[in-house]
């Protein structure tokens, strides 16, 4: 009767484990989004500091990347 089970339910236990690994890799891939605009961030924050952009382009860049930050923080929700 076992093998009967396993060979009937065979077909959504590979669909429920193809679906964990999509939903996984998801994940990693928004984790080093947001890495990547923690880091241009960083980066941003230094060049202000440094003298090398303006309060107005720091400002305008800033935005942006904070804007993007938010969309992948409500994604995660």
């Amino acid at each position: 009767m076992f093998l009967i089970d396993n060979i009937v339910t065979a077909p959504l236990r590979g669909v429920v484990w193809l679906a964990e690994k999509i939903h996984t890799a998801a994940l990693d891939e928004q984790q080093q989004e947001v890495e990547t605009i923690t880091h241009q961030l960083t980066e941003l924050y230094h060049l202000l500091d440094a003298g090398q952009i303006s309060e107005a382009e720091f400002d305008e860049q800033e935005k942006q990347l904070l804007d993007q930050l938010e969309h992948y923080e409500r994604s995660e929700k």
